[in-house]
């Protein structure tokens, strides 16, 4: 497994992490807490993008923290779910997945460049 995708994940973990802490913090050192879960998420998406298309990282990231967020909203915070909910949390994973499998950055004209 490349690093990379090893960043990916933690860069979406710690998204969850600290969106949560939004959601529970009551004191200055919960917030000292967040403040660093937000520094390393930020870390952790710089260094998944150096080894990986930045469009990709991004709908990663981005689905994941939707996704993750909407799910925890539901069972931890007691939001509801419908059919419309899942409906566009599966389009958002759909969509990844395409961005995923249709990435061929050895097609552009910046790599074409590079190799020539």
């Amino acid at each position: 497994m490349n690093k990379s995708w090893i960043y990916v994940v933690l860069t979406s973990l710690f998204e969850l992490l600290w969106i949560f802490g939004f959601n529970t913090a009551s004191t200055w050192w919960h917030w000292v807490l967040i403040i660093s879960a937000i520094l390393l998420d930020l870390h952790f998406l710089t260094k998944a993008c150096e080894g990986l298309p930045t469009g990709t990282v991004y709908a990663i990231f981005a689905a994941a923290g939707t996704v993750g967020t909407a799910l925890m909203d539901i069972y931890i915070f007691g939001g509801s779910l419908s059919i419309e909910k899942i409906f566009f949390m599966f389009l958002l994973v759909v969509g990844v997945i395409g961005l995923k499998l249709f990435d061929h950055p050895e097609t552009t004209s910046a790599s074409k460049e590079v190799h020539s």
